[in-house]
């Protein structure tokens, strides 16, 4: 059996406006990852361009995730931080993946029905294939975790899927090369904490998203104390008073979100947040969230600003990211070229 260095991976696509969603779902998690494991975290830019191919703005999203990461905690001394276009591996193994996945694989991401909609002929070949670069991500530097969320899972089992089918197919190469068993993990997912998904603060059935017109649907991570208090205290909820025991958030999506955001922010679970507010009216539970939110995500605002008015700054994190990627992605690369067969010069 092989063993795999435990490393984790993930990204976030820089499409701008970072939201309260992307914090507690993501970037807080992290933060909390790199106390105890070896991380890699990725400005996902390759994958921005299946959402919107010209993106005059994309530099300066890119500079804004990084600063979000930097700004919530996350140390680029002891974690890798780049941005994903500067390290060749990644288009170079999707395209391996690409023939190793299957089309009726890729056919039934949910993702992509979602995002094509009905006119798919017309939906561009990179949309359909971002789960073989998601997976070229990820293996690319063997992660064996990922956290995710709900609505990227599915493209993990496909990440393993593809691991698991690369390793059968070129075993044979794979222990001739001096491999092992596998070359590649069947990467695990870390799915969990008590606000993985961040609903709208208008309509508690949809996530957060900075794609709603409504931007009162979503707390900015650069939104200062005055628009985070506004935004909280107008956020939709029903007329009845907080319930005791979480059981008592069903069927009210609105009530059992802001439970969710104020268990996030406090590193607490839904329960006991109820357990101190249970019968309250959310006049009173909405005055404690303010008083939390703002704590918490004043300094992260405001961090982000002072990160951003430095670009050369950035750049130099991604840099030296970039190279310390690149170093762990070019072995892989190099193996697979091996495996596959490619004759190297």
């Amino acid at each position: 059996m092989t063993d795999f260095k435990e490393r984790v991976f993930s990204g976030v696509q820089p499409t701008g406006n970072l939201h309260l969603g992307n914090y507690l779902g993501a970037i807080k998690r992290f933060v909390e990852l790199q106390e105890s494991r070896d991380c890699i975290y990725c400005v996902v830019d390759m994958h921005a361009l299946t959402a919107q191919l010209y993106q005059p703005d994309l530099p300066a999203q890119t500079r804004e995730v990084t600063a979000a990461f930097l700004a919530c905690g996350i140390d680029p001394a002891r974690n890798i931080v780049f941005n994903q276009s500067q390290v060749s591996g990644h288009a170079e193994l999707a395209w391996i993946f690409n023939c190793v996945a299957r089309m009726g694989w890729l056919g039934r991401m949910t993702q992509f029905k979602e995002k094509a909609g009905k006119d798919r002929e017309n939906a561009s070949v990179g949309l359909f294939a971002y789960p073989n670069l998601m997976a070229a991500d990820i293996l690319l530097y063997r992660a064996t975790h990922v956290p995710v969320g709900e609505d990227q899972k599915q493209h993990l089992e496909l990440t393993r899927d593809i691991a698991q089918k690369f390793n059968v197919d070129f075993a044979e190469a794979i222990a001739g090369h001096g491999h092992g068993e596998a070359y590649f993990p069947l990467t695990e997912p870390l799915i969990g904490g008590p606000a993985a998904r961040v609903m709208s603060l208008r309509d508690g059935s949809k996530k957060m998203s900075k794609s709603d017109p409504s931007d009162y649907s979503r707390i900015n991570l650069t939104d200062d104390a005055d628009t985070i208090a506004q935004k909280v205290r107008k956020a939709k909820t029903d007329a009845e008073p907080l319930p005791s025991e979480a059981a008592g958030l069903a069927k009210r999506p609105e009530a059992e979100n802001l439970v969710g955001i104020y268990a996030a922010l406090s590193n607490r679970e839904p329960a006991e947040v109820l357990g101190e507010f249970g019968g309250s009216q959310f006049s009173a539970f909405k005055g404690a969230l303010v008083d939390l939110a703002v704590d918490r995500l004043g300094p992260i605002g405001a961090e982000m600003k002072r990160l951003q008015a430095d670009p050369a700054h950035i750049d130099r994190v991604l840099a030296e990211g970039s190279e310390r990627a690149a170093a762990i992605a070019a072995e892989t690369i190099v193996a697979v070229k091996d495996i596959v067969g490619f004759v190297r010069h």
